[in-house]
């Protein structure tokens, strides 16, 4: 899998919220998050920097959405691992979503170059 992914940024920006009980807004911004789960503290929503600015739920931590794009299944082992460790080795935090489909990376707004060129040579030196 680590071979065949092509990562790619996808556009905006994105803040990770949790959603306070009896938000005004909570039904449409469930049906705006890229991605929820249920927590203990509540509802955490990835929401696009202009929702979450709209709800007063931005954070201070932009975040990018990398897109791994290569199909991934859900009992593969090891593609999180080595996204992950390839980014800690350089330093940069990410925060891995796996969807039905495909895995994304979700790295500060910051180190999107450097995101986006780490997960580039992951994917070519096939580790």
């Amino acid at each position: 899998m680590i071979r065949g992914m092509t990562p790619q940024l996808r556009p905006g920006t994105w803040h990770f919220c949790t959603l306070p009980d009896g938000h005004p807004g909570g039904g449409a911004l469930r049906e705006a998050a890229v991605a929820t789960i249920r927590e203990v503290e509540g509802l955490s929503l990835i929401l696009a920097t202009d929702v979450a600015d709209r709800a007063g739920l931005s954070s201070d931590q932009p975040m990018v959405m990398i897109s791994l794009a290569v199909h991934s299944a859900l009992d593969g082992v090891g593609l999180t691992a080595a996204v992950a460790g390839a980014l800690a080795e350089r330093g940069i935090a990410c925060n891995m979503v796996a969807g039905h489909h495909h895995d994304h990376a979700f790295v500060p707004a910051a180190d999107a170059d450097r995101s986006i060129a780490c997960l580039r040579a992951l994917a070519e030196a096939g580790a």
